[in-house]
């Protein structure tokens, strides 16, 4: 049986636009509205942040407070081993911004290191820049590829500076195991707001992205089928679930929404489905901004998926 523990990071250094580090309370503010009793059915523990950057300058311009980045990956990375150490432990994080998802894959190869990872990102966003290749230096936009130690320099349009480079070379390194996954390994749902550089990496490396139209024409039993044969040879799953794949006509409450998303029962038995597979070890909700919202609206939805999800996980 699976052990839940939730894994708490309020960061939003990541982001462009401010409110995300609100998120986790936002979702606890949803379970008290729906009368749920989760976030005291299950033991978590706080990661530190390092929010306190947002009101400083910003010294790297194609990487936005990557410094504290790299010590929130180095914690978070640390923490998340040491639960999936433990052989009933089943790590969600609920974060800020996305840009916190890298240090969860690396604390997961930690823990495994001699395993392949897969990875099932439900979002708007590839998130596979770099600082090489960013539009915004927003680094919410380039978790998978520290993953991937991905630089994508066959395409480059930034030219950085020394201290940025060897930062960013801290970020993929975290854990001393470089790459942590496979584009192979890599499976996308409901990616559909991309730039040039990130269509160039995923057509390259033939990268599976199943589109919102997609799976409302196949079914999600078969969108699962499709998962499964791409990640065939893992033997470990972590699925990150942005809250922006979701269709803006359910709520706004998001930093970057996007049209043509997931309705809500596409995505709770999307979730459902995926989080009964037994190599599942790691699921991840982010992005969720209460401060672009009205009556909480986006974080009761995830709440609500994010407890379906649970609940599948543990075969309930």
């Amino acid at each position: 049986m699976r052990k839940p523990k939730l894994v708490l990071l309020r960061s939003e250094l990541g982001a462009g636009t401010r409110g995300a580090s609100l998120g986790v309370d936002a979702l606890k503010i949803a379970a008290i509205d729906l009368e749920s009793n989760y976030f005291r059915k299950y033991d978590s523990i706080d990661i530190e942040d390092e929010n306190w950057m947002l009101l400083e300058k910003v010294n790297h311009k194609y990487a936005k407070r990557i410094r504290g980045l790299v010590k929130i990956y180095n914690r978070l990375s640390k923490a998340i081993a040491k639960n999936l150490k433990k052989t009933d432990s089943f790590p969600i994080v609920l974060a800020g911004d996305h840009s916190t998802a890298g240090g969860t894959i690396a604390g997961i190869k930690m823990a495994f290191p001699d395993e392949r990872v897969g990875v099932i990102w439900i979002d708007a966003h590839a998130d596979i820049h770099s600082p090489y290749t960013t539009p915004s230096g927003n680094l919410h936009g380039m978790p998978l590829a520290t993953a991937l130690a991905e630089d994508n320099l066959e395409v480059q349009t930034n030219e950085l500076d020394e201290k940025t480079e060897e930062l960013w070379e801290k970020l993929k390194d975290i854990g001393g195991i470089t790459p942590k996954i496979k584009y192979a390994d890599l499976i996308y749902i409901g990616v559909r707001d991309t730039e040039a550089q990130e269509d160039f990496l995923m057509e390259k490396h033939g990268v599976r992205n199943i589109t919102t139209r997609e799976l409302r024409q196949i079914g999600v039993e078969e969108v699962v089928e499709i998962v499964n044969d791409r990640l065939k040879d893992c033997s470990k799953i972590y699925i990150s679930f942005d809250v922006d794949s979701l269709d803006p006509k359910i709520s706004v409450g998001t930093g970057t929404p996007v049209p043509q998303g997931l309705r809500f029962k596409e995505a709770r038995e999307l979730l459902q489905t995926l989080c009964r597979d037994e190599r599942v070890c790691c699921l991840e909700f982010v992005e969720i901004n209460p401060t672009l919202d009205t009556e909480n609206a986006m974080a009761e939805t995830a709440f609500k998926l994010l407890e379906a999800a649970t609940d599948a996980a543990l075969g309930a």
